[in-house]
């Protein structure tokens, strides 16, 4: 496929998912607050049900556009968008939780080792500790499925096809980090290394599972910062139990953005590149 006809429709794959989910969600906020100031209002506060409704509106979103735009349009198979059969689907976003977790566990213990980051006790219970978590998860997880799909999704099959699949992984990298530029407490190191999570998660994408494996890694990443209580590219989260305090350097430890913020997570990631790009080697779909 031609470079400019790649971008062309990834471009527009993008814009029209990101419009019609925008609607949506200003949609659906109209109808759960009962009018359009109440429903913005909602919007913007970004709390646990607005943040929620945000991510199931994006998976729709992505959903119909990978359909009219990527099957329809273009002619591409789930083989293509890399839909892993269930068994292989369910494998690899198993081996992408662990993977994931593990990386964002390895940042956390160089920033403890290295930076002092420590816990302190906070209060609540394990019971609501728990259902902090389960909280915490369920609303993550369809929005790391909404930034997979969007991302590595159409666009990284499609400049695949013209500039090769280490091409792709790296263009969509870019303006995976660019995203979170207006995240609290954005810093350069903070977005360059979510540009080598966004490597990090392309190469998963192009190992065995597929989508379903990056979905695993994007996933496992943010659950384990947020269910720890660390900030997750900046944002906050409010665990019982464990209060969470970065230690210094913050250019080590990532200060209030978090651990992504830091060089602990630079070499976390770097080591998960070079691990995921021997695995998405093996293949050759």
């Amino acid at each position: 496929m031609p470079l400019t006809k790649a971008i062309g429709w990834s471009v527009a794959f993008v814009v029209l998912t990101l419009l019609t989910a925008g609607l949506l969600g200003l949609g659906a906020a109209v109808v759960l607050r009962g009018s359009v100031e109440a429903g913005a209002g909602w919007l913007r506060a970004g709390d646990a049900e607005s943040t929620l409704v945000q991510a199931l509106v994006t998976i729709v979103s992505a959903g119909l556009f990978t359909w009219l735009l990527g099957v329809r349009a273009l002619g591409l198979t789930a083989r293509d968008l890399r839909y892993a059969s269930a068994g292989e689907g369910l494998r690899g976003l198993g081996l992408g939780l662990v993977l994931g977790a593990l990386t964002a566990g390895a940042a956390l213990l160089i920033s403890v080792a290295v930076g002092g980051a420590r816990w302190a006790d906070d209060s609540g219970t394990v019971g609501d500790y728990l259902g902090q978590a389960l909280k915490t998860a369920g609303v993550l997880a369809p929005a790391a499925l909404g930034e997979e799909l969007i991302f590595r999704g159409v666009p990284i099959v499609l400049l695949a096809a013209a500039l090769g699949r280490g091409g792709a992984v790296v263009a969509v990298a870019i303006p995976f980090a660019l995203a979170h530029l207006a995240n609290p407490n954005v810093t350069a190191l903070g977005v360059g290394n979510i540009a080598v999570a966004g490597v990090f998660l392309g190469l998963a994408f192009y190992a065995p599972g597929g989508i379903w494996t990056a979905f695993g890694a994007h996933f496992g990443w943010n659950g384990l910062l947020a269910c720890l209580d660390t900030p997750v590219s900046g944002v906050p989260f409010q665990i019982p139990l464990l209060d969470y305090h970065a230690g210094q350097p913050a250019w080590l430890t990532g200060g209030a953005f978090g651990p992504e913020g830091g060089l602990a997570a630079t070499v976390a990631l770097t080591a998960a590149v070079l691990v995921t790009a021997r695995w998405a080697g093996k293949d050759t779909v």
